[in-house]
Formats: C-alpha cells, sequence, structure tokens
C-alpha cells in the first residue's frame, strides 16, 4: 500500500507521556543502532552506526506545515518512528525548522545510543523533550536485550546518558522497560538504581512490553515487580503498565462531539507502519469515530495491508 500524501508525518498517537503526539519519521524502516528484542515493528533489517541524510529535510518540513495548517490538534510534535532518529544528520534542522512553523513543543524519542557523540548532542540541544531509554544495567543484558551494532559498547551509551544531561536544558526523561529476567535480577535493579541517578533525569517511566513482538519471546515484568524497582530508583519515577500506556479517551464522547474528524485508510495504515493499536488508540489520535476506524481497518484487512495480534487479551493491528 503506498504512503499516500504524507511520508514522513503521521499521526497523531495518543500516549501516557505526550498526550497526542504528532510523529515525524525521518529514518529508514528499521535502520537502527539497535536490534532489541522486544521491538514493536520485528527485527532491525539495517543495524547501523552510519548516520546520513535519508531524507529530504524540505520535504518534512512542507508534509509538517500542511499537516499544521489543516488544523491538527497536537501536544507534542515528536520525532520518531521506524528507525532510531538520531542517525539522521539534519536532526538539527529539523528541530529548529519546527521552531519556525509552530509553538508546539518538540519531542524527540530515542534509544540514547548515540548521545555521547558531540554532533548528535548539538542536533538535539533546541528539542523541548528528550526521551532515551536504559532497558538494562549490565553489558551482558545490554547485549541480550538491546543486541547492538559492533561498536557501541555498554560504558559508551552508560557515558552519553550522563554527558547529554550536563549539556542540555530541557525536558530530560528516561524511559526504562524491563523484561522479567532483568527486573528479578537484584544484581541489575541495584546497578539500574546508581545509573539513574547518575543521569540526573527530570523524570523517569519505567514499564515493560506493551504492544505485540515478534514471536512473543518477550516476558513482560509484573506491575508488583516494577513498583517495587520504583522504589529502589527514587522521586519522580512512574510505572506505566501496558494497559495504561495510552489515555483513556473516547472519541465519541460528548466532550468529542464538535471534533470528529474523517480519517482515511492511508492515515490508519501510515499510523500502523510505525506503531502497532487497537481500534481504540487509532481513533483517539486521529479523533475519528471508532465505527469509521473498524470500517477502514476491516478494508486494509481484506487487502491484506495489515494483519491482527492479539496480545494480552486485546486486539492489535499491525501493518505487513
Amino acid at each position: 500500500m503506498e504512503h499516500g500524501d504524507f511520508k514522513y508525518v503521521f499521526g497523531p498517537v495518543v500516549s501516557r507521556r505526550l498526550g497526542r503526539s504528532l510523529g515525524v519519521d525521518v529514518v529508514p524502516f528499521k535502520t537502527c543502532t539497535y536490534d532489541c528484542v522486544y521491538c514493536q515493528l520485528g527485527r532491525t533489517t539495517r543495524l547501523t552506526l552510519e548516520r546520513d541524510d535519508f531524507v529530504p529535510l524540505e520535504a518534512v518540513i512542507s508534509e509538517l506545515r500542511r499537516k499544521i495548517e489543516s488544523g491538527v490538534e497536537a501536544d507534542y510534535i515528536t520525532i520518531a518512528g521506524s528507525g532510531e532518529p538520531t542517525l539522521y544528520t539534519r536532526l538539527g534542522e529539523l528541530i529548529a525548522g519546527i521552531k519556525q512553523l509552530t509553538s508546539i513543543p518538540v519531542a524527540v524519542l530515542t534509544n540514547g545510543s548515540l548521545l555521547w557523540d558531540a554532533d548528535v548532542q548539538r542536533s538535539l540541544l533546541e528539542a523541548d523533550v528528550v526521551i532515551p531509554s536504559l532497558d538494562a544495567s549490565t553489558p551482558e543484558s545490554f547485549r541480550a536485550v538491546n543486541r547492538p551494532c559492533a561498536g557501541i559498547s555498554f560504558d559508551a551509551m552508560l557515558d552519553g546518558l550522563a554527558a547529554f544531561r550536563d549539556c542540555f536544558q530541557g525536558q530530560y526523561w528516561l524511559e526504562i522497560l524491563l523484561l522479567q529476567d532483568v527486573a528479578e535480577n537484584e544484581n541489575e535493579v541495584a546497578r539500574l538504581a546508581e545509573q539513574v541517578a547518575r543521569i540526573r533525569p527530570d523524570r523517569v517511566q519505567l514499564h515493560t512490553v506493551a504492544r505485540p513482538s515478534p514471536g512473543g519471546e518477550t516476558r513482560p515484568a509484573p506491575r508488583e515487580c516494577l513498583e517495587r524497582i520504583a522504589l529502589r530508583i527514587g522521586p519522580n519515577v512512574e510505572v506505566v503498565m501496558p494497559s495504561s500506556d495510552v489515555h483513556s479517551v473516547d472519541p465519541t464522547g460528548p466532550i468529542a462531539e464538535f471534533r470528529l474528524h474523517e480519517v482515511s485508510e492511508t492515515d490508519i495504515f501510515n499510523l500502523l507502519l510505525r506503531h502497532p493499536c487497537t481500534v481504540a488508540d487509532i481513533a483517539a489520535g486521529l479523533q475519528a469515530e471508532t465505527a469509521a476506524v473498524q470500517r477502514s481497518l476491516d478494508a486494509l484487512l481484506l487487502r491484506q495491508a495489515i494483519r491482527e495480534e492479539n496480545r494480552n487479551g486485546e486486539k492489535f493491528y499491525l501493518a505487513i
């Protein structure tokens, strides 16, 4: 299926941490520095450290301008998507371009693997929020969970997370995704608490597998385990379980009566390329009627453009 009018801009997506987030994707599908075992999009097909000018900046800015002029409502413009955004060499220019278009704050979701690089650090300085991830606290679990590209060491990654805090003046939120094997390892947890203290994030979000992973081999950490770890880490830690990852938004309710938008199959497909979603996720993010979303999903299923996957009792839709 073709991307339609928008190749680089998708959503909005609704999430607990960023509210309604308009996504910007500037790295080719599954081009990343990691090959994480839990990744919702499957195995990394291009595992690399090489930064590049992957997409034309002018085209990305043009899409954003059109989307903003259409009246889209968003709490953040979030640079994220189907690869690692810090691999994009024009990231700093992109953030500056967004700032010229709108007052909507800019967030960047990154795995944090390149934050030791001075060029990457400089490219992120004008963002309002930077959210790196930390999924392991020892070199062994780092290699097992994140499966990094050759050339990325655990120590360099950790040093980068701490170094960026020293030069970044915006909001610095740390996302920690723990699988059961890591969360139940006392040595891992003790070291994790020390590392978070060193990184000094403004906020920590602690969670476990929230969306379908290929093969279903990842095991989520129990809530009670995450809550114990949160107490060990300290203040400003929020435990986010899979069922609470998305806001409770009823896009067909009385408050939303006058803000429902028409939704196209292309809008939905472009969203599912980056995020496996439930019907409710899509309806909330795109501000669309649930029944209209379901009709579009049924049509996409019929054309075999997407597929269904059941996870923890919920039905998710994924692009093929």
